[in-house]
């Protein structure tokens, strides 16, 4: 199942997998979640949007069991078609190696390497435009879209 709350405890899944501490470090974001067995298994935090751009923050427990269709669908349909963002930029560390392959894979492209901007490593920005990508398309293999629930199902 697809959550957008409590937004507080899906904050606090991806900062304890990507290493922000025990919250997320914004007041300002949004956030979705994918539970199962009444756990959550995957979850991504939208901030700084400034729009036509939001910053993408995704973490997931290890393995593949969470990379669905759906869940890709609403990960990529939230920022490009709710918010009508035309970009999504994600921020990975230069020693990240997994992160970057994983955020290649999704369709994000390399564009710049912030250097030093770690206190141990460089900052290397990924970015997706709306019109390259390529998980919107499965809307039509997923009859109405995303269902996302509101509701505190975590």
């Amino acid at each position: 199942m697809i959550v957008s709350q409590p937004k507080e405890e899906i904050a606090k899944f991806v900062s304890g997998i990507i290493g922000e501490g025990e919250h997320f470090p914004f007041d300002d974001y949004s956030a979705l979640g994918l539970i199962k067995d009444g756990e959550i298994i995957a979850g991504v935090i939208y901030n700084h949007y400034v729009n036509p751009n939001i910053m993408m923050h995704v973490a997931a427990i290890p393995g593949r069991r969470w990379l669905n269709r759906e869940f890709l669908f609403a990960c990529f349909d939230y920022p490009f078609n709710q918010l009508n963002c035309n970009r999504i930029t994600g921020l990975v560390p230069k020693k990240n190696k997994d992160a970057r392959r994983f955020d290649t894979h999704l369709g994000f492209e390399y564009e710049g390497n912030m250097r030093k901007a770690l206190a141990d490593d460089d900052m290397l920005v990924y970015g997706m435009l709306k019109e390259k990508c390529k998980w919107l398309k499965l809307k039509n293999t997923l009859g109405n879209g995303s269902n996302i629930h509101s509701t505190d199902a975590a």
